[in-house]
C-alpha cells in the first residue's frame, strides 16, 4: 500500500513481501521474488496490508461511564449529570483511585481488541489523573502494555484535557502547573513521547495552550492538538504555527486554519467516533482538507466519555459513511497518514527499508475493509518481522 497519487494503494495483485532484519528487503509479483529465502509463510491469499495504526486513543483509565449513557438516553442533560458527579471528572476519580495493576488489567482487552483486527501500533494519551502522581501512573501503564504486549505503543501526556475543579487558581494556575512540573517530569522519566492538550472554551484557552506547547519544545517533546472540536479558536492555525504533528477532532476549524495546517505539515486525525457517538452535526470540511492537500488520518478516539470505540475497523466504515472518505483516503488514514501524526517514518507503508509491520486480512478487495459493520477478517500480523 504505497504509491503515487493517481494509484494510492500501490495494489500488487498475487504480490510478496520479504523481510530482513525486520525490515521490509523486497516486495513485488510473487513470481518475481528473488531466491534463496530462508523461510517461506503462504497467506493462503489473504491480503498483506501494513500493519494498521489507531493514533488515536485514551485507552487507559479507570472505570466506564455507561451509566452516564443510560442517563442521556433517559432525557438527563450533561449539565444534570455533572452536577451529580459525573463528566470527566467521574474518569478521574475513578482513574486516580485505580491501582497501576487494576488499570493494566482494565486496558488490556480493550489493547488487545485492536490488535486482533490487524493493529500494529496504538497511541495512548494520559489525561485521566490531573495531577503529577496519577498522570505519570497512565504513562506507566501506556510501557507496561508494550512490554508485555507485541504492539508498538505511541504515549502522549495530555495533562492538559481539563482543570480539575479542585486545584488552586483555576485554569491559569494549572496550565502553569503542567508546563512547570508535569510535563518536565514526564520528560526526566521517559514516560512521554509527546505533548497533546485541548484547546476548547470548557478546557484551555490558545494562550494556555501555548505555554504548554512552548514548555513541551524546551524538553524536545513534539505537540499535538485536540482541536476545534465545539467551536473555532483558531486551533488549527495555533497547531501549525507550533509545527504540531497533528491536530485532532477539526470539526469547526476554517478552512484557512486548514490550509496552515498542511504548509506545516501537520496531519489532520479524524474522529468519527466521536461525531457518531454524541451525534453531532458539525463534521470536518473535508473538502477543504482535500484543497489544501491535507493529510487525513482516522483513529478511534477510545475513550469512556465521548468515543468509547473499540474497533478501528469499525472506523473505517464510518469515516467513509459519515465524513464520505474514499476507500483509499480511509485506508491511508489508518496507515500511512497514521504514521504520520504520530511523527513515525519507519512504518505505515510497504516499501522497502520499512517496519516490516503487517496484516493479513482475508478479504477479496481492500473496500471490503470499510464495508463491513462488525466481523474481523484478520487472520494475522507482522510485527517487526515477527509473526504476532
Amino acid at each position: 500500500m504505497d504509491g503515487p497519487a493517481e494509484a494510492p494503494l500501490g495494489i500488487i495483485e498475487d504480490g510478496a513481501v520479504a523481510v530482513r532484519g525486520g525490515r521490509i528487503a523486497w516486495l513485488g509479483r510473487r513470481a518475481d521474488l528473488p531466491g534463496g529465502a530462508r523461510e517461506t509463510a503462504d497467506c493462503e491469499g489473504a491480503w498483506i496490508l501494513p500493519g494498521l495504526i489507531d493514533c488515536h486513543t485514551h485507552l487507559v483509565f479507570g472505570g466506564d461511564r455507561a451509566a452516564e449513557f443510560e442517563q442521556r438516553l433517559a432525557g438527563a442533560t450533561y449539565e444534570e449529570i455533572a452536577r451529580a458527579g459525573g463528566g470527566i471528572f467521574s474518569s478521574v476519580r475513578a482513574t486516580r483511585e485505580a491501582s497501576e495493576q487494576a488499570l493494566l488489567v482494565a486496558a488490556t482487552p480493550r489493547l488487545q481488541g485492536l490488535m486482533a483486527e490487524g493493529v500494529t501500533t496504538v497511541e495512548i494519551k494520559s489525561g485521566y489523573g490531573l495531577d503529577l502522581a496519577s498522570e505519570l501512573k497512565m504513562l506507566r501503564v501506556a510501557r507496561r502494555l508494550a512490554a508485555e504486549h507485541p504492539v508498538e505503543i505511541a504515549t502522549t501526556l495530555l495533562a492538559a484535557h481539563a482543570v480539575p475543579p479542585d486545584f488552586p487558581g483555576g485554569a491559569e494556575a494549572y496550565t502553569d502547573f503542567v508546563a512547570n512540573e508535569i510535563i518536565p517530569a514526564a520528560a526526566a522519566s521517559g514516560l512521554a513521547d509527546a505533548v497533546d492538550a485541548f484547546c476548547e472554551r470548557i478546557a484551555f484557552s490558545p494562550a494556555q495552550t501555548a505555554r504548554v506547547f512552548e514548555a513541551a519544545k524546551a524538553v524536545g517533546l513534539p505537540v499535538k492538538l485536540h482541536a476545534d472540536q465545539l467551536s473555532d479558536l483558531g486551533g488549527a492555525a495555533l497547531a501549525a504555527r507550533h509545527g504540531a504533528l497533528s491536530a485532532d477532532h477539526l470539526e469547526h476549524a476554517s478552512a484557512g486554519g486548514l490550509r496552515a495546517m498542511a504548509e506545516a505539515g501537520s496531519v489532520a486525525v479524524l474522529l468519527p467516533g466521536a461525531t457518531y457517538f454524541l451525534r453531532e452535526t458539525r463534521h470536518p470540511d473535508i473538502a477543504a482538507m482535500r484543497a489544501a492537500g491535507l493529510r487525513m488520518a482516522l483513529s478511534t478516539d477510545l475513550n469512556p466519555g465521548s468515543s468509547p470505540a473499540r474497533s478501528l475497523l469499525l472506523m473505517l466504515n464510518l469515516g467513509c459513511t459519515l465524513f464520505r472518505l474514499t476507500v483509499a483516503e480511509a485506508l491511508l488514514g489508518v496507515t500511512r497518514h497514521a504514521a504520520a501524526a504520530l511523527g513515525l517514518a519507519d512504518r505505515g507503508a510497504l516499501r522497502v527499508g520499512l517496519r516490516a509491520d503487517l496484516a493479513l486480512h482475508r478479504i477479496k478487495r481492500p473496500a471490503e475493509l470499510c464495508y463491513w459493520l462488525g466481523g474481523n477478517p484478520c487472520i494475522g500480523r507482522v510485527v517487526e518481522g515477527t509473526p504476532a
